[in-house]
This record gives C-alpha cells, structure tokens and sequence, in this order.
C-alpha cells in the first residue's frame, strides 16, 4: 500500500484498532509504530503525533481494555439480583472479556501495577476494581455477605475470577470450560468448601 501524507480522519483510532489487530494475529512483540502506520496507509511518522513510542501505545491500548471491561461490568451489573446471581454474572461477563480479548489482557495487566502509568489509566485500573467493592459494600449492607473490609474480600473475589480467566486465557482451561465454570466458582467462593 503506497504511503500517503497524513491526513488521517481519526489516526489515533484507527492505530488502536491496527494494534488490537496485530496483538490478536501476532502478539505484543509484533507491535510496532512503523507496520502499524504502513497497515493504515499512512507516513511512518505520522503515529508519533499520538504515541511519542511503543510503551506510550500499549498504554493507550490497556486503558481502552480497562474502559472497555467496565463497560462489560456495567452492563452486566444488575444490583437487584441476589449476591450470587449478580455476582455469577459478572465473573461470567469478566472471563468472557478476558478469554474474547486474551491479548489485550495482557498488555493491561503488564501495565496495572506500573508506579509511572498515568492518572487516567489509573484511574480506569481503579473502576474496574471499584465494581467488585460496590457489589461487596452492596452485599453486606443487605446481610448477605460477612462484614470486613470491603476491597479486602473483593480482592479474593477479583483472584479467583481473574485466575481462572488467566487459566482459560493461557489455555490450561478452554474458554467454554472457563465460562460455565463460573457459577460453581462463585458458589464455592460464597459458600466455601466445607461440608455442611
């Protein structure tokens, strides 16, 4: 495809799409600003009036994977539903997410505990954490979960989930597996494994 100057309707856009791509084709290593600008049709140097290097795109790329995962969380949030139905949902919503974007997964989670990522992505790690800490908070105030504190217990709920997501994203468990799992995970986490 022959370079053209830049000119690009939405560049930025459209890079991020490119570089989903080629995360999902060919993985994190393949990523580069260059191949990317020639896959768009446009001059090698045009991406650097968005991403001044690669680190600057994969963190554009995990904070439209943390935007896009609360989106899924949102949508999938019913707070009227009992603690286990609601939160059922949301594991199914979260490995669903992580097993339809394994790639990306990745790329946001290399970059979630980085000292030196910016607020806006910080803050995007932070809304996707803060979802488990409402349904916890939510949960207790109804009786229905043990009182503490509430983003402690959410962690144990967002391990467990994020864990078999990693299974099913690595391939120890096939994504269906991973998927319909989650009603027993989230019973047992609820219940625990003790006999009663």
């Amino acid at each position: 495809m022959p370079v053209r100057p830049y000119h690009h309707g939405d560049l930025r856009s459209a890079l991020l799409a490119s570089a989903e791509r080629t995360l999902l084709e060919k993985g994190v290593a393949a990523l580069s600003l260059r191949e990317l600008a020639r896959d768009i049709g446009v001059s090698h140097a045009a991406p650097g009036r968005h991403f001044k290097d690669k680190q600057a795109l994969l963190d554009a790329l995990a904070l439209a994977g943390f935007e896009r995962m609360a989106e899924w969380l949102n949508a999938a949030d019913s707070p009227e539903l009992p603690l286990e139905a609601r939160l059922t949902e949301l594991a199914r919503t979260y490995v669903h997410f992580a097993v339809s974007n394994a790639e990306l997964l990745e790329v946001m989670y290399s970059r979630k505990h980085d000292p030196d990522i910016s607020e806006q992505l910080r803050a995007a790690v932070d809304a996707t954490t803060a979802h488990f800490v409402r349904v916890v908070s939510d949960a207790q105030e109804r009786g229905e979960m043990i009182p503490g504190a509430p983003w402690t217990i959410a962690l144990v709920i967002g391990a467990a989930i994020h864990g078999t997501a990693s299974f099913a994203a690595q391939g120890t468990l096939t994504p269906e597996a991973a998927v319909d799992g989650t009603p027993d995970l989230i019973h047992h986490l609820l219940n625990g494994l003790r006999p009663r």
